[in-house]
Formats: structure tokens, C-alpha cells, sequence
């Protein structure tokens, strides 16, 4: 006579869902855009990700090439800083869990490059207001995050 057995094996492991990969919202020494802060607050409160307010500075070689600098006009316009805090503050009031974070770099889109892998972000928001940032940054600026940002980008101006 032949005998069965029948093994019953347990169920699958089911691993906790991972937690949503924060939102980057970036700048360029000025304001955010309206649109850009919306869509970064929207995304973020409705992924309950964090949201990380990276303003971007760019850090002169030597106080004297600043000071030249701004005789030429080389430089976007001083650092918004209020009005990024006020981005800040109204995304803490939508219940978004928000950091604000001032990046000082001689080469800020290298840094926020490294922001944007270091904190594995789910989507980045490049949002300074174009108004205040010159054309010729903004563009370089989208450029290399479309390159080599690995999540989801998004971009004032290109909606």
C-alpha cells in the first residue's frame, strides 16, 4: 500500500511595505515657483513622504571673486531666503513632514545630484522661479538632473 504526504508549506512571507521615498524640492539661491512648491506638496502629502527643501547656493573660489562678481552681474540674484522659509512652513502646515536644508557648494548641481542619491528620492522638483534664476543656470540645472537623476523629475516650466 502506498502512503501520501501531503507537506504543507507556509504561507509566503509578506514583507512590509517599504517607506515612500522622500520628495526633493530644489532651488537656485531664490524663491520657489508657485507651481513647482504645489506640485512638491501635493506629491509628498499624498505619498506621506518627507519633503526636503534643498536651497542650493553657489560658494565663490575666494571672497574677492564674489565681490567682483556682483560689480559684473555674474551672480543670480542674493539668496530668498525667507520666502524658501515660508515654502517651508506652509508645507509643514499641510502636514508634510518637511526639512530645510541651505547647501553651500562651488558646484551646487553636483551636490544636489549627491542630495538627490544619498537620500534615494522618489521625485525632485527643480522649481526655482524662473523670473529670478538666469535662463542659461535653470537650463544646465535641468539638464543634468534629467541625465542622471534615478526617480521621478519634474521641472518648472516644462508643464
Amino acid at each position: 500500500m502506498t502512503t501520501t504526504h501531503q507537506r504543507t508549506r507556509p504561507p509566503p512571507a509578506v514583507d512590509a511595505p517599504a517607506p515612500p521615498r522622500p520628495v526633493i524640492l530644489a532651488t537656485l539661491s531664490v524663491r520657489v515657483d508657485p507651481r513647482a512648491e504645489r506640485m512638491a506638496i501635493e506629491s509628498a502629502a499624498q505619498t506621506r513622504a518627507p519633503l526636503i527643501l534643498a536651497n542650493m547656493l553657489w560658494l565663490p573660489p575666494h571672497p574677492t571673486t564674489l565681490t567682483l562678481a556682483r560689480e559684473h552681474a555674474t551672480l543670480p540674484h542674493e539668496e530668498d531666503l525667507e520666502a524658501v522659509r515660508e515654502t517651508a512652513a506652509r508645507a509643514a502646515a499641510a502636514g508634510v513632514r518637511t526639512e530645510l536644508l541651505r547647501i553651500s557648494s562651488r558646484r551646487p548641481l553636483a551636490a544636489l545630484l549627491e542630495l538627490i542619491s544619498e537620500r534615494q528620492a522618489g521625485l525632485v522638483v527643480l522649481g526655482p522661479d524662473p523670473g529670478r534664476t538666469p535662463r542659461w543656470w535653470l537650463w544646465a540645472a535641468a539638464r543634468r538632473v534629467r541625465r542622471r537623476a534615478d526617480c521621478l523629475v519634474w521641472i518648472v516650466g516644462d508643464s
